[in-house]
C-alpha cells in the first residue's frame, strides 16, 4: 500500500506564528523572490529572525541559502530561506515567524527600488551553489539556542 499525503482539515501553528504569506511594512502580503538563477524545486517558505540573531546565525552556519533583510516598525527582519514543509513536526521558538509559501521568481526583486516597492525585503544574501535553500534543521537547532528553547519535534507528525 503506498503511503499519501493528505493536507491537515485544520492548520496548526508551529513557533509563535504561523504565516499563510509573507506581510511587508505597508500592510500589503507578499512573496519573497528567489533569484532566477537559484533552483528551488522543492517549494520555498521562510523563517523570520532578528537581525542580530540573524548575523550570530550567519556566523555559525556552514551554508546558508538566501537571506532577505527588511525594516518592520524600526526593528530589522532576516528571512531565511528553507524547503517548502520545514514546520512540520518542530515547534520553531517564540522570537521567530515562519511563512509559508515565500517564493516567486522575479529578479528584479534584487535591486534597490522606491515608491510602494521600497519596503519589500532586500536580498542581502545569495548562495555560491545552485540551491536557494539554508539547511532547516540546523537552523532550527540555533534559533532555539539563541532563544533559550528546548528543541521540540514529532515523529509522529510526518505520518
Amino acid at each position: 500500500m503506498e503511503l499519501q499525503h493528505a493536507p491537515e482539515p485544520r492548520p496548526r501553528t508551529y513557533g509563535s506564528r504561523l504565516r499563510p504569506s509573507a506581510t511587508f511594512p505597508s500592510g500589503n502580503p507578499g512573496r519573497l523572490v528567489i533569484p532566477a538563477q537559484l533552483r528551488a524545486g522543492l517549494g520555498c517558505d521562510a523563517v523570520t529572525t532578528s537581525r542580530e540573531h540573524g548575523e550570530r546565525i550567519m556566523d555559525s552556519l556552514p551554508r546558508v541559502g538566501c537571506v532577505f533583510a527588511d525594516d518592520f516598525d524600526g526593528e530589522e527582519r532576516w528571512w531565511w530561506i528553507v524547503p517548502s514543509g520545514s514546520h512540520i513536526g518542530v515547534t520553531w521558538p517564540p522570537s521567530t515567524t515562519y511563512t509559508v509559501g515565500a517564493h516567486l521568481a522575479d529578479p528584479s526583486w534584487t535591486r534597490a527600488r522606491r515608491g510602494p516597492w521600497a519596503d519589500r525585503p532586500r536580498l542581502i544574501h545569495s548562495p555560491a551553489g545552485g540551491s536557494p535553500y539554508t539547511p532547516p534543521i540546523p537552523l532550527y537547532f540555533l534559533t532555539c539556542r539563541l532563544a533559550g528553547s528546548v528543541p521540540r519535534w514529532s515523529l509522529g507528525a510526518a505520518d
